[in-house]
């Protein structure tokens, strides 16, 4: 069943007013839907709806509410990914599997090895890379959307790090410590991470060349637990992908 996504005043008491022009055009144009089809709404906070069409038009689609349930498919931990940006349109398949897999915010950073520069049209990444953050959430029936920030350097990413309960630093000269290592002892235990008071998790990734000896001890002097990934040295799109499932798999499996 198709899911789409409205803000939290669209939604009545018994009806619930999709008005997106985007969202209008592809109910009727593509999907060809019309009174009676059913549907999944998010209201992008807390509540997935299952609803049925009573009227769609150009303008405006009203459906009617059938069943009410919190968000089934979100994970608990959240988890912001501060992801240094890649060449070459790796973003783009960072953000998609980044989604899929749970993240809940994507922050892309400049760090001292990035290649890419801001030209003056970076925003239009953010757009891009918005979109496949959109698309990846209706292929895989998450409740909410996870937004990709504008772009910050590292020193902004450090100054944030009182935000979250835990900040990781997946970093390639670590070799002693894992994720669940730092997760287990957090919680000072050595076999149930579930148990762990902690609500907000920030990854840190670099991009192709990874972090200067300056980033790395900055991250780390300022709470960052330095982490490995495994014996190998993987690339960023892969790392990112790593980090998140081990996480994930810790946290919510």
């Amino acid at each position: 069943m198709r899911r789409f996504f409205v803000p939290p005043e669209n939604v009545g008491e018994k009806y619930i007013t999709i008005d997106d022009k985007n969202d209008l055009h592809h109910m009727e144009r593509v999907l060809r839907l019309s009174a009676g089809d059913r549907l999944d709404i998010s209201d992008s906070q807390v509540w997935e709806y299952r609803t049925e069409i009573v009227s769609i038009d150009e303008d405006c689609a009203k459906v009617l509410i059938l069943d009410k349930q919190k968000f089934s498919s979100e994970p608990d931990i959240k988890i912001t990914l501060f992801q240094g940006i890649p060449k070459q349109g790796k973003m783009e398949l960072i953000v998609q599997k980044a989604v899929e897999l749970g993240v809940s915010s994507i922050i892309p950073v400049f760090t001292d090895r990035t290649v890419v520069s801001d030209k003056g049209n970076f925003s239009k990444k953010i757009q891009r890379w918005q979109k496949i953050s959109d698309e990846a959430v209706k292929q895989c029936r998450r409740g909410i959307i996870p937004q990709i920030s504008q772009a910050v350097k590292m020193t902004e990413v450090i100054d944030s790090f009182g935000d979250f309960d835990l900040v990781l630093f997946p970093y390639e000269n670590e070799d002693g410590v894992t994720i669940k290592d730092v997760l287990r002892q957090q919680n000072g235990s050595s076999d149930n991470a579930k148990e762990l008071n902690v609500e907000s998790i920030a990854v840190i990734i670099g991009p192709e060349g990874g972090f200067s000896r300056e980033e790395a001890e900055r991250i780390t002097g300022s709470g960052g637990k330095s982490v490995s990934l495994g014996k190998t040295i993987l690339r960023t799109e892969t790392a990112s992908l790593a980090a998140l499932s081990m996480i994930i798999y810790e946290m919510e499996l």
